[in-house]
């Protein structure tokens, strides 16, 4: 990570990359990205093996301020490796550039007679991606990568239980990863140059408006003098500004900036405050329209194909009752707060977050905020390309904000959002590569066909254990990378077997992006908890732990709609739910939520101790798992759930006299 504050080192001892050219850099891939996306005129191979380059001569370039002066020279030396390879790649892929085709043949009609250049080449571009992922994104990803060459290499000596295969030359696996287009310039890395990047820009752009900041003064005001306001508007303003920008880490680190310390004027203890800013900027992806662009993905990706429209109307009712459980849980514990303070410190918190302003708002931002969230949902409503839309959406806010000094970006702010969002997607754009190579063994090995073979029989058991071990894959896979990423990953490895589960294709595939983006809240590596810890001086540990409880409807929203799939509009058969059969669904999910969210707080209607909350928790699970038998999709289960909740709002959560 790059230190802004120190001082260069002397020229002599090799200098950082000047701002201007990494500047340079950055505005070209954005240019560079609109334009192919939208008035194609390379090859897709060539496209992505220049928006690769773009995103390792970044990487490269951008860590070369950390360590000693031979790191700024090493750096230098991979951004020219990068700019051979992905280079290379082009110019043997483009018609343009045929007299130079070695062998008078392009590079994909070289598929399994590769030269030796060709092979050195793909071998180099491999570890550079490795490289650039291991920088951005830590060891995590560059050693499954690593795992999955190596199965390749020795599939032959593999026991039964690890899915022997045949095995593969070194050669043939080079080929497959790099050199063509099932590896790193496959799926994943076209999902971030088709859709994701543009969305990054957008925000990035949407931000320097000062839409962000209208946002969070917006939700100041609407919850000024409530109890727990300060959290409610880190609920809010995270999640509609996580709708956009799709990436938990960012969001924190963007939001948490002005929520934490909210929070902490307010009472809360640092480790809560950190723990609600990540819980909500975690499910900002899940809202739509937008949802960090996973909806674009799912076009891509599952299969009977849908369309957008399906995806948004899916996804609204569960991100509604996320949302709505998590400011159920930052008011009871806002209210447990309160009461276990002195009345007058008590009183004093919340006049002061009352009483707390940030300056005037500027109505200019807010206009342009929802014009251009409406322009960008318009378009996709009228059957837009995503990133027509986005482009669309992208030149409206820029045109609108010239219309006001409020919101007026001069060069220095334009530049200053274009580098933050090509630096933003630095990590998408590694990971996406690296993804790349994991796909390409999948598809060489035929695993990806097998491991679903291992699935199903636990789905002809329990479809629970079958969706348990789902679950737990996209979380253990989610940690440490962007949580598109993952679900990329997950869908292509868990893809074949989602439509051998009975299950409806849409709530399975929801069913894994829900826990890629649920990893960003789960310890040990819950990296939206660690920006937020870092926001609030907080331990780290005990700030995952409270990111994880605070976001717990997350992880039980999955199973309730893919049991439920009322939850989603969509019948088991996936048409269209009926509608009485979707209202009892949703009024039983909000039935279970507010246990749940007590059971979490610790507080109903007065503070509970620890028998009645494990009652409520028990209420909640009675509620949310689905049973048949009395009314439509209510069971013996849900009135009994119901019972003891009742009890104990009766009984052990009793207001006392103070």
């Amino acid at each position: 990570m790059s230190e802004e504050g120190k001082s260069p080192a002397p020229v002599a001892a090799g200098a950082p990359t000047p701002p201007a050219f990494v500047t340079v850099l950055s505005v070209v891939l954005v240019l560079f990205t609109l334009a192919e996306v939208n008035y194609p005129f390379l090859r897709p191979q060539s496209q992505l093996a220049i928006f690769a380059f773009f995103g390792l001569s970044l990487c490269f370039l951008r860590s070369e301020r950390v360590g000693p002066g031979w790191s700024v020279w090493l750096g230098r030396l991979l951004t020219l490796i990068s700019a051979l390879v992905c280079g290379f790649v082009v110019i043997q892929t483009e018609p343009a550039f045929g007299h130079w085709w070695i062998g008078g043949s392009s590079l994909g009609d070289r598929a399994g007679a590769e030269s030796t250049l060709d092979l050195v080449v793909g071998g180099v571009g491999l570890l550079l991606v490795l490289e650039a992922t291991r920088r951005t994104v830590g060891w995590a990803l560059p050693c499954l990568a690593g795992v999955f060459v190596l199965y390749g290499l020795f599939g032959r000596s593999l026991p039964d239980f690890l899915f022997p295969h045949r095995g593969y030359s070194l050669e043939r696996i080079v080929s497959q990863t790099f050199l063509h287009s099932q590896g790193v310039f496959g799926t994943a890395l076209k999902v971030m140059f088709t859709y994701v990047f543009l969305f990054v820009v957008f925000g990035a752009v949407l931000e320097a408006t000062g839409a962000t900041q209208f946002v969070i003064q917006g939700a100041r005001r609407l919850f000024r003098g409530t109890v727990g306001g300060a959290a409610k508007v880190s609920v809010l303003s995270s999640g509609l500004m996580g709708s956009l920008s799709g990436s938990a880490v960012a969001n924190t680190a963007t939001t948490g900036t002005f929520t934490i310390p909210l929070m902490r004027s307010s009472g809360f203890a640092r480790h809560i405050a950190a723990g609600v800013e990540a819980a909500a900027s975690s499910g900002g992806a899940l809202v739509p329209p937008v949802m960090g662009a996973g909806a674009y993905m799912m076009l891509e990706i599952v299969d009977p194909p849908v369309t957008y429209v399906e995806i948004i109307r899916a996804a609204i009712i569960p991100a509604l009752l996320y949302y709505f459980s998590l400011f159920l849980i930052v008011h009871l514990t806002a209210m447990r707060v309160a009461g276990d303070r002195a009345d007058g410190e008590a009183t004093e918190a919340q006049a002061g977050d009352a009483g707390r302003d940030d300056g005037p708002m500027k109505p200019v931002a807010g206009v342009l905020f929802a014009s251009a969230l409406g322009i960008l949902i318009v378009l996709l409503l009228t059957g837009y390309s995503p990133f027509r839309s986005v482009t669309v959406a992208l030149g409206v806010v820029l045109v609108a904000s010239c219309l006001s000094a409020q919101t007026r970006l001069d060069l220095r702010s334009l530049l200053a959002a274009l580098r933050k969002s090509a630096a933003g997607s630095v990590a998408l754009i590694s990971a996406a590569s690296c993804v790349g190579i994991v796909i390409g063994v999948v598809t060489l090995t035929g695993v990806g066909t097998r491991l679903p073979a291992m699935i199903l029989p636990l789905a002809d058991q329990s479809l629970l254990l079958a969706l348990v071990l789902i679950m737990v894959s996209s979380i253990v896979l989610g940690m440490g990378l962007p949580s598109a990423v993952c679900y990329l990953l997950m869908a292509t490895l868990i893809g074949p077997v989602l439509g051998d589960l009975g299950v409806v294709p849409l709530a399975a595939h929801l069913f894994i992006f829900y826990f890629g983006m649920m990893s960003m809240v789960t310890p040990p590596v819950a990296l939206a908890a660690y920006t937020a810890a870092s926001i609030a001086g907080s331990k780290i540990m005990q700030t995952g732990l409270a990111a994880f409880r605070f976001a717990l409807v997350g992880f039980t929203l999955p199973y309730m709609f893919v049991l439920r799939p009322e939850l989603l509009l969509l019948s088991d058969s996936g048409g269209p739910a009926e509608g009485f059969r979707v209202l009892t669904s949703v009024v039983l999910a909000l039935a279970g939520i507010v246990p749940l969210a007590a059971a979490i707080s610790g507080y109903l209607r007065a503070p509970i101790g620890a028998p009645a909350r494990v009652l409520l928790g028990v209420a909640a699970a009675l509620l949310l798992w689905p049973s048949a038998g009395v009314v439509g999709t209510i069971g013996w289960s849900h009135i009994a759930g119901l019972a003891v909740f009742l009890v104990v709002a009766v009984t052990l959560a009793r207001p006392t006299g103070r």
